[in-house]
């Protein structure tokens, strides 16, 4: 299946190049010096002059892993089957235990001196959400291809800008999303782009878990191993708390989204993918009052998309497809279906609504419903194309292979409308979103939580 066309890839060079434009931007050299802590790394971009070296089918790809732990560490074994020369990660101790099954592979603390290396074909990112785009944008500059964990960046302004820059460098990306390379995902796609449930204008998306609200935590001695300021990033200074890191950080805005952002692009991925969305216009949320530190606890969001044409539909040609409400749920709610009995016990998951029925998912398993409805149905002939895995699918592109199908244009997509959701909560108003000028147009405030914010010394290439 030839790779999609996302709606992002003409939207977003010229937006952010109209809109970043502040004294705060400092060269893609400049890029490479951060605070007075650092003033001793290099600012050297030594590898952004390399030729890309050619890899044949055969030949090992000589990777960089920056984070090495939790999801890095699963990311690790998933290109372990290449050559790791090089892994990074901010905490000593971690980057040891991962050292020890790679002998061979040099270790830093500091991803820019990792970049600095001449043999390095491409880099894989498993940092947490605030480090993302400074480090992606950094390795796509640097000549290398990235893969990059979800979601892609920490704020809408850095996914459009880690979008054009992907767009530019001609390199191969791809957005750890794993789910988007199963099997379920791919058959539910054909179903309703088969039109097993008829012309689909709602989509639900919903998880149970959530994360609480506590108030800003009093400091804590940095750990000995701890390399705190480089943890930081771009971000403005904080004082160490052991309920930011290693793991907790998802629940304060200052590092991550809440639920919203950790879980948003796996569960939309199956709706923008299925129905080919784009952008929404409208975005609205019913949740808590926002809150200064934390995420919310449970929210609503409703995301409406405009009607849309769309080049192929399935297995058949040009189709005019009519708008779509998604809706997303977590904390403990879900779709009214759910408390009215019409639907089974079910875990996390989505449900489409279609003129002739409904069919509900999770990442394994789908069930079209009123199952009396479908009694002998036959799904169509499968033609998405089995994934050898979201990694090797990564891997076989940069060796020249088919492309693969969740690359940076989209998964920017998906990152964008996650962050709509906690956009529209933490302003207080509904979004009438522009997509293509990236403006909230009736909401002033939302500009504040739409931009990136970062300490002196840091910016985005």
């Amino acid at each position: 299946m030839a790779p999609p066309r996302f709606p992002l890839d003409h939207l977003i060079p010229s937006w952010f190049d109209r809109r970043v434009k502040s004294p705060t931007r400092l060269s893609r050299r400049a890029f490479f010096f951060t605070s007075a802590a650092l003033a001793g790394v290099s600012g050297r971009v030594l590898a952004a002059t390399r030729p890309a070296r050619r890899i044949s089918a055969n030949d090992k790809i000589q990777l960089g892993v920056i984070g090495v732990a939790g999801r890095g560490g699963e990311n690790l074994r998933g290109v372990r089957g290449e050559a790791i020369v090089a892994l990074c990660d901010v905490d000593a101790d971690r980057l040891a235990g991962a050292a020890k099954g790679l002998p061979q592979a040099a270790q830093y603390a500091d991803f820019r001196k990792l970049l600095d290396r001449s043999d390095l074909d491409a880099v894989v990112v498993s940092t947490p959400d605030h480090t993302h785009a400074v480090i992606a944008i950094a390795a796509l500059q640097s000549g290398r291809h990235v893969y990059c964990e979800k979601p892609l960046t920490h704020t809408i302004s850095e996914a459009r800008r880690l979008a054009a820059v992907a767009r530019r460098s001609g390199k191969i990306t791809q957005t750890g999303n794993q789910i988007h390379s199963g099997t379920n995902y791919r058959r539910v796609v054909e179903l309703i782009q088969s039109d097993a449930i008829g012309v689909v204008t709602e989509v639900h998306h919903w998880v149970d878990g959530s994360y609480d609200r506590r108030p800003r935590p009093q400091p804590d001695p940095v750990p000995p191993q701890l390399n705190w300021d480089l943890w930081l990033g771009p971000v403005k200074f904080r004082d160490y708390s052991d309920q930011y890191a290693p793991f907790n950080w998802r629940r304060w805005w200052h590092f991550g989204g809440g639920t919203l952002a950790d879980f948003c692009c796996h569960h939309i991925d199956l709706g923008v993918w299925a129905l080919q969305l784009g952008l929404p216009h409208r975005v609205e949320a019913e949740c808590p009052s926002p809150d200064p530190e934390c995420a919310a606890p449970w929210l609503v969001a409703h995301y409406d998309f405009p009607g849309r044409h769309v080049d192929s539909w399935g297995k058949s040609g040009p189709r005019v497809l009519p708008p779509v409400r998604m809706t997303w749920y977590h904390g403990g709610r879900r779709p009214l279906p759910f408390d009215t009995g019409r639907l089974p016990k079910w875990g996390a998951g989505t449900l489409f609504v279609g003129s002739k029925g409904m069919l509900l998912a999770d990442y394994d398993k789908y069930r079209l419903l009123p199952e009396t409805d479908f009694a002998g149905f036959q799904p169509p002939t499968p033609w998405i194309e089995p994934s050898p895995g979201q990694h090797e699918e990564w891997l076989r592109a940069i060796r020249g292979g088919p492309a693969n199908l969740c690359p940076f244009s989209y998964g920017t997509q998906l990152t964008e409308i996650g962050h709509l959701g906690n956009v529209a909560h933490r302003a207080g108003c509904p979004i009438d979103w522009d997509a293509k000028r990236g403006v909230a147009r009736n909401c002033s405030r939302a500009e504040t939580f739409i931009q990136h914010d970062y300490r002196r010394g840091w910016t985005l290439g």
